[in-house]
């Protein structure tokens, strides 16, 4: 799935942290097929949710969130996401913490990114 949207960061006060990310799915037609945001959380339009947890993660591109391997935690519903093991995110385009100190503390930055997500499951 290609994902569009946003990673969001909150100024502690002398560090930017990592809150959630918010981004819409998409398959190769450009349909929205579900949706991306916190746990880390994919949710197909059908219902079925896989959340997951990193395994490893690489920079390929210094102005790019990372390339992650992520192992599923958990499933839920039938559908395109039922069984998923294994997520991998690829491609990526932006999506990192601001360069300047945020303002305020609990000052939210939306920084936009672009990826690609592909979903490995089980055979049975």
């Amino acid at each position: 799935a290609y994902a569009i949207g946003v990673q969001i960061y909150r100024w502690s006060g002398s560090s930017w942290v990592f809150q959630a990310p918010e981004a819409m799915l998409f398959d190769a037609d450009g349909n929205v097929v579900g949706l991306h945001y916190a746990g880390p959380t994919w949710e197909s339009n059908s219902g079925s949710k896989v959340v997951g947890a990193r395994v490893a993660g690489v920079t390929v591109d210094s102005t790019a969130i990372p390339w992650l391997l992520l192992r599923a935690v958990s499933t839920e519903g039938p559908g395109i996401f039922a069984r998923t093991t294994y997520i991998q995110r690829v491609n990526t385009e932006g999506g990192l913490a601001p360069a300047a100190p945020g303002t305020s503390t609990g000052q939210v930055a939306r920084v936009p990114y672009t990826a690609e997500y592909y979903f490995y499951r089980a055979t049975k």
